[in-house]
């Protein structure tokens, strides 16, 4: 059986605090939310990011990663740091 390695790559992320100034925030995020206010819930603080596996939803503290197609997707704070380090 052939054994495979997965590629590194470079990601953008940014840990969601619904509270936080849109200023704040890397633009690629704020233009997606701005593009799609009705995935905001206000009340909660969480945000929905329609991926290509179906709705998911990050909840503050979750990690929102933008992957090498532009494509978003949630992460939890844990899977975050076993999986991410800092890109220089």
């Amino acid at each position: 059986m052939a054994r495979w390695r997965k590629k590194p790559v470079v990601i953008e992320a940014h840990q969601w605090k619904p509270e936080e100034r849109p200023s704040l925030m890397p633009s690629w995020l704020w233009d997606a939310m701005a593009a799609h206010p009705e995935l905001f819930d206000a009340v909660s603080g969480a945000v929905t990011i329609r991926t290509l596996e179906g709705d998911m939803t990050a909840q503050a503290g979750d990690w929102i990663i933008r992957g090498v197609k532009g494509e978003l997707y949630p992460c939890k704070p844990d899977i975050f740091e076993a999986t991410y380090e800092p890109a220089e």
